[in-house]
């Protein structure tokens, strides 16, 4: 195993900060995360560059909170990243994991979130320069969330044909699209420059209209977002 980094985690809004494994065959690269999380106060676990060293990493420190992953990495660099992501969601259910992706491959998040929408993300590499936006979807994911880059988002609506996605006003589709990047209802409402009750009145007839059931709201939330991510392959 490479690249093993260990610091003392920090507090963030009086929360620990999370214990996080980096995947990334990038040396460069994942040098550059290893700095900019342990700057943050989040301990780095280990850092490694591919995928069975990944998983090696994760057998060792079976508590770690949050795994970073390239999708693409050595030996084949085609789908490595997401195959190991799936079986440590699989064999570790209290691991979060985030993917980091150069390109929208729209059917990896419908992969990623086969299992349900929770302790998972999917973000574009461009997200990384925003320091502050990709720390706040690593907390975010690490805290049990899910994040959804907003052009995966984008591209898996525009290309899905599911009939009652598309009776969505466009500002359901919004709405739709901002809660599947794992915001709140404050975090929508503050987006899109629109009223908490405005929110609240969108996703409850998003739900009528995905005919999602009287079941508990987050979980409705969770199916909301699965409807349209499942189907993205029909194309």
């Amino acid at each position: 195993m490479e690249g093993v980094t260990v610091s003392t985690a920090h507090t963030h809004d009086g929360r620990r900060e999370p214990r996080v494994i980096i995947a990334e065959d990038s040396v460069l690269l994942r040098s550059g995360m290893v700095r900019l999380l342990e700057d943050a106060g989040v301990e780095i676990v280990a850092a490694v560059g591919d995928a069975d060293a990944l998983m090696a990493s994760v057998a060792e420190n079976p508590d770690v909170d949050l795994c970073l992953i390239d999708i693409r990495m050595p030996p084949t660099y085609s789908e490595e990243g997401i195959e190991a992501a799936v079986r440590i969601r699989r064999t570790h259910p209290g691991v979060a994991v985030l993917l980091l992706s150069q390109h929208v491959v729209s059917r990896y998040a419908a992969d990623l979130l086969g299992g349900g929408a929770e302790r998972v993300g999917y973000l574009l590499k461009d997200r990384v320069a925003d320091i502050e936006e990709f720390l706040g979807v690593l907390r975010r994911v690490a805290g049990g969330g899910a994040a959804i880059d907003p052009e995966v988002v984008s591209q898996l609506l525009s290309r899905n044909r599911d009939r009652a996605l598309e009776s969505l006003t466009p500002r359901e589709g919004e709405v739709l699209e901002v809660m599947a990047q794992g915001l709140n209802n404050a975090g929508i409402a503050d987006r899109l420059t629109i009223t908490d009750r405005a929110v609240e009145k969108h996703i409850r007839s998003i739900f009528t209209k995905l005919d999602l059931g009287q079941d508990d709201h987050d979980h409705r939330r969770v199916q909301a977002v699965l409807r349209y991510l499942r189907g993205a392959d029909r194309d």
